[in-house]
């Protein structure tokens, strides 16, 4: 485990960035309670195997006796470098995205399971949107009852939204809480 370099970095936060927007700050500048010191450590990011994980500096301390080759995984995987050198956010993410997101999606129950098995957003199935969003934007997906179930690049602005024929795709599906069931050999 060792900490992301320069662009490593730089790639990181820009993906966070078109999610959170300014509340990356909140994200790095984060105390973290965790650890027998009495004062209040703060967050990091660490690379493990093509992965980056938020993880507090107590946690990272206590883990440098484990080795590289035992060690699977530590703190919240937040996402992972693909062979190409692109970095794509995974869904374990999320917690993060939803606590600190800019641009949010209501869902109604109807579509709910729609988005929950792979599909786009669309604009049908929306419930409720937040103002200002622009194509290309990151947008955090959430049901009626305000719980996170995954997240995607917004396609259309909210003006256009709302002039939209119901079968339009207001968001493009990157990942759900549906991927646990689904994919739960590699997470």
């Amino acid at each position: 485990m060792r900490p992301l370099d320069e662009t490593e970095t730089t790639v990181v936060f820009e993906k966070l960035f078109k999610f959170v927007g300014n509340n990356l700050k909140k994200i790095v500048e984060n105390p973290s309670d965790e650890g027998p010191e009495s004062t209040a450590g703060s967050y990091c990011f660490r690379l493990q195997k093509n992965r980056v994980y938020y993880v507090s500096d107590a946690l990272v301390k206590r883990a440098t006796n484990i080795s590289r080759k035992n060690l699977v995984s530590l703190g919240t995987c937040i996402g992972k470098y693909t062979h190409a050198g692109s970095f794509h956010l995974t869904i374990m993410s999320l917690s993060i995205l939803a606590a600190n997101a800019k641009h949010k999606v209501w869902l109604k129950p109807t579509s709910e399971m729609s988005f929950l098995y792979g599909n786009h957003v669309l604009k049908g199935g929306l419930g409720r949107i937040t103002d200002s969003i622009v194509p290309g934007d990151g947008v955090v997906v959430f049901s009626m009852s305000d719980v996170p179930l995954g997240f995607g690049i917004a396609a259309k602005s909210t003006q256009d939204c709302r002039k939209l024929d119901p079968n339009g795709i207001v968001v493009l599906h990157q990942a759900d809480i549906g991927e646990y069931l689904r994919d739960e050999d590699e997470l």
